[in-house]
């Protein structure tokens, strides 16, 4: 009998299939959403979910490129729509096949390959015990005191920092170069990932940092603090959609049952705080009345994926020539 049962575990032992989820650091931290999705989607499935963290968006797209058809990955989850053609050009992501109906982002938003799970504007965060008279537009921003340091993301490894790039660009066009060389002045420092970023700001090194608008929930909620706030920029604000995606894996059922279960309320409930970005489905109960305090862009920048994969080399090359030697 011993014997029998020690097969039948083994037998179940091994049917448990292993769900490899190549995501940022952000999302797998012990405060992001990844523990709670992982504890979450584990109670549906007879799997085991494995995160391989990177230090943002573009640096999981350039694991993955690297890696080619020998990547481990089962989903790419953390890539926006800045990156989602060079993704596909990789010719590694599978049509997802599921019904994203559920889906509902500013603009829309339906894709054959990838599929979102939250969305959120880029913004500037300040600190308002250091600074009393912040910014009010890109410009201001660009010609202002330069002793008032941003932290910046780094546009090769980071969304945040790349969605900057189209930022600058939107407002400035062909004298983006110029306003790059005036910005530089204020650039604490440019860090690769977002969390490397907001970590400086958040410890003082600067009054300002790239993030979003949303942001400032995490501190009114968390910590019942409203002193970190975003600043609402004449020009507009630029939207960032995060997207997931299947790999041509062998675990097709069990990456597509992930991707449904992203836009179910399961997971979905668990994004506004933890991810601190807005949800892309619905959620199961109203979000916390914080959210509704939080500034509303009144207009909304947006780069299609075409002009963005078009664009993207130039404008890193931009602001290579621009910044460097600065």
């Amino acid at each position: 009998m011993l014997a029998a049962a020690l097969a039948a575990f083994s037998s179940v032992a091994a049917s448990a299939q292993t769900l490899t989820i190549y995501t940022y650091e952000s999302f797998t931290s012990e405060w992001g959403p990844g523990p709670k999705v992982k504890a979450a989607f584990e109670k549906t499935c007879d799997c085991t979910v494995d995160y391989v963290s990177l230090p943002d968006g573009v640096a999981l797209l350039t694991r993955l490129k690297m890696e080619g058809k020998a990547t481990k990955a089962d989903i790419v989850l953390g890539l926006d729509t800045n990156l989602i053609e060079e993704a596909k050009a990789t010719g590694l992501l599978e049509e997802h096949g599921i019904d994203t109906s559920a889906v509902k982002v500013p603009g829309g938003f339906a894709d054959p390959v990838f599929v979102p799970y939250d969305y959120g504007h880029f913004a500037v965060i300040y600190d308002t015990q250091t600074i009393k008279n912040p910014p009010k537009s890109l410009k201001e921003l660009v010609e202002g005191d330069p002793a008032q340091k941003i932290v910046l993301e780094d546009p090769r490894t980071s969304t945040p920092g790349l969605g900057f790039l189209f930022w600058m660009r939107s407002v400035y066009g062909g004298e983006t170069p110029e306003a790059w060389k005036k910005l530089q002045k204020r650039i604490l420092t440019v860090t690769p990932g977002w969390s490397e970023a907001y970590g400086l700001f958040t410890k003082g090194e600067a009054p300002m940092v790239l993030s979003y608008v949303t942001s400032p929930a995490y501190h009114m909620i968390a910590e019942q603090n409203d002193r970190y706030q975003a600043i609402e920029f004449s020009e507009g604000h630029p939207i960032q959609i995060e997207v997931a995606a299947m790999t041509k894996t062998d675990n097709r059922a069990l990456a597509q049952d992930f991707l449904t279960f992203m836009i179910s309320s399961q997971f979905q409930d668990i994004i506004p705080e933890t991810n601190w970005m807005l949800p892309a489905a619905a959620t199961s109960e109203p979000l916390n009345p914080v959210f509704g305090k939080l500034i509303q862009p009144k207009v909304t920048i947006s780069v299609t994926p075409a002009e963005s994969a078009e664009r993207r080399k130039a404008y890193v090359d931009e602001w290579l020539a621009a910044t460097s030697g600065n």
